[in-house]
């Protein structure tokens, strides 16, 4: 005989599953291509932003800055650092895990918080690099379901020129780039 907790616990877990199925980002099938190939030992070192998709973990009255790292396990520190307009800064730390090696190109961030662990990441990654220069000095990041995008440059500014060529890739693959927010410090 099925008792009512029985009912209950199998319906409680049915609707937890459920949700937990729709909070965890899915990797769409017309996922943008990332870089072929990406030398962790040269992309490391300190990134600028220079322009980003609105985003509600990012103020759009800050410009943000990211050290990265390598760890002694393989992966790679993170350091994002939020730069308000009067100089102020907050950061936050974190790792990510290189999920396609050797091609480095598709990784999972996760940051040190106590609700990091809480926070889903989708089974393909969060933090695809889609392109990067042959001099590694500019860079686009964003997530395979295009909803988040970052132009980084090595420089905390630069030319009009090189921002609109990196514009020009970031619309080509597919993200929404009339809605950028420009951080770039003039």
């Amino acid at each position: 005989m099925i008792t009512k907790p029985a009912i209950r616990h199998a319906a409680l877990s049915i609707i937890g599953l459920v949700l937990a199925s729709c909070s965890a980002p899915k990797v769409r099938l017309d996922a943008p291509p990332t870089a072929e190939h990406v030398d962790l030992a040269r992309y490391t070192g300190r990134w600028h932003e220079i322009a980003r998709l609105p985003a509600p973990f990012q103020k759009d009255d800050e410009a943000a800055i990211a050290d990265y790292g390598m760890n002694a396990d393989g992966t790679v520190s993170v350091h994002n650092i939020a730069v308000r307009r009067d100089g102020s800064q907050r950061g936050i730390k974190g790792s990510a895990k290189v999920l396609n090696p050797p091609a480095n190109t598709k990784l999972a961030v996760r940051f040190d918080t106590w609700f990091g662990p809480l926070i889903p990441v989708p089974e393909d990654g969060n933090y695809w690099i889609l392109h990067v220069d042959e001099r590694y000095q500019e860079a686009i990041v964003g997530t395979p379901d295009r909803k988040f995008l970052w132009l980084l440059a090595r420089t905390p500014e630069i030319s009009a020129q090189r921002k609109a060529a990196l514009v020009a890739k970031a619309e080509a693959l597919g993200f929404e780039v009339a809605r950028l927010v420009t951080t770039q410090r003039h």
